[in-house]
C-alpha cells in the first residue's frame, strides 16, 4: 500500500529501519518534481520534493545498505487514430 510522507526528517527514519529494502527515485522533468519512493514490508512510502538541492542532499543522506536505484519518468505516447 503507498502513503506519502511530508516530512524529510520522518522520511529519513524509515530509510534506516531494518524493514526498507529499496528506494527509487524519480525525477519528472515537465513537473520539476523528484519523488523518493521507499519499499518496506507494509507500504510504500514516497516523499515529493520540488527543490533539486533538497533532493541531492537526501540522496547523499541516505543509508548506504539501501539500494537505490534512478528511474527516469515514461513519456506517453499519443495514439493516433
Amino acid at each position: 500500500m503507498p502513503q506519502e510522507i511530508g516530512d524529510i526528517k520522518k522520511f529519513i527514519e524509515i530509510c534506516r529501519r531494518k524493514d526498507a529494502s529499496s528506494a527509487r527515485i524519480k525525477k519528472n522533468k515537465n513537473t520539476q518534481q523528484i519523488k523518493f519512493k521507499v519499499r518496506c514490508q507494509r507500504f510504500l512510502y514516497t516523499l515529493v520534493l520540488k527543490d533539486s538541492d533538497k533532493a541531492e542532499k537526501l540522496k547523499q543522506s541516505l543509508p548506504p545498505n539501501l539500494q537505490i536505484k534512478d528511474v527516469a519518468s515514461k513519456n506517453k505516447r499519443k495514439t493516433s487514430s
